[in-house]
């Protein structure tokens, strides 16, 4: 039967209960370094059970512990940082399921292996903006949605902390994309709906449409015969730089200032008109 005791060897020291001469049952143990103090539970000479760790900058653990090791469920304290970490643990690791709350504001609730971000998750860092989905070694990989503190949302596939592969990103003015992605830009096949009525559908490299209409040129020549009171009708045409028809384009707004040809002038007109900038 475990009796206490109180006992000191080599600059360390233990108050409580003992089997066989060594620690059994409850008590406190201070290490020979002074660092680190144990009070809980021991199994022949083991920590073993319900206990709490104690570091001398403040830090501890708390929770359970087996055959030694911090086996279990716990929190775990980090003073210099003011983080803490509540839920599974194995082996001293984070390991299982958990919450981790970073002293700066960041928070994370889900799966953990090995000390890092691992599986499934719910990231929320300072700012608010907001991550949930797959992790992989601390970093967002595999699919995932995150809101964005500006109003964009991005719905799709990660690696390592990068857009990677099919997303779609609704922004917040209204635009949308769907498509693929690379390094965190439009990449590959896509459309871009913009805010302006804008349609295009392509090939996109570092988030600049391949393709896309660089001029509207006017079918039937320069200059249009029109009766005045008369409706008419404009025949235009995208084409890339090169000259080539765009087929996967649509939406663009074409504002048409018309005049009359006087002997002494060439065109009288109605103004400049102000164009929505677009990606393209």
């Amino acid at each position: 039967m475990a009796a206490p005791v109180k006992n000191k060897t080599r600059n360390s020291q233990y108050v409580g209960e003992v089997k066989n001469l060594v620690r059994h049952g409850f008590g406190l143990y201070v290490y020979p370094n002074r660092f680190f103090r144990y009070e809980g539970e021991w199994d022949l000479g083991e920590k073993h059970g319900n206990g709490k760790l104690w570091m001398k900058d403040g830090s501890y653990y708390e929770g359970e512990f087996s055959h030694g090791e911090i086996e279990g469920n716990g929190k775990r304290y980090w003073a210099k940082k003011g983080d803490s970490y509540s839920g599974q643990f194995s082996h001293g690791e984070l390991h299982g399921y958990g919450v981790m709350l970073r002293g700066k504001g960041e928070r994370y609730e889900g799966e953990f292996a090995c000390g890092l971000r691992q599986g499934h998750g719910l990231l929320v860092d300072r700012d608010g903006q907001t991550y949930q989905g797959s992790f992989h070694q601390n970093k967002r990989h595999g699919d995932g949605q995150e809101h964005y503190s500006n109003g964009d949302e991005y719905e799709g596939s990660w690696l390592l902390d990068q857009k990677q592969g099919h997303g779609v990103m609704r922004f917040g003015d209204g635009s949308l994309y769907e498509g693929q992605w690379r390094n965190n830009l439009f990449n590959g096949q896509g459309t871009l709906i913009h805010r302006s009525g804008l349609v295009y559908e392509g090939l996109w490299r570092n988030s600049h449409a391949l393709g896309g209409a660089s001029k509207i040129v006017i079918e039937g020549g320069d200059v249009l015969e029109v009766f005045q009171e008369s409706p008419f009708c404009v025949e235009v045409q995208l084409l890339t730089e090169e000259g080539e028809k765009v087929i996967g384009e649509s939406g663009r707004l074409l504002q048409i200032s018309a005049g009359m040809r006087l002997p002494d002038t060439s065109l009288s007109s109605a103004g400049t008109p102000s164009p929505i900038n677009t990606p393209l």
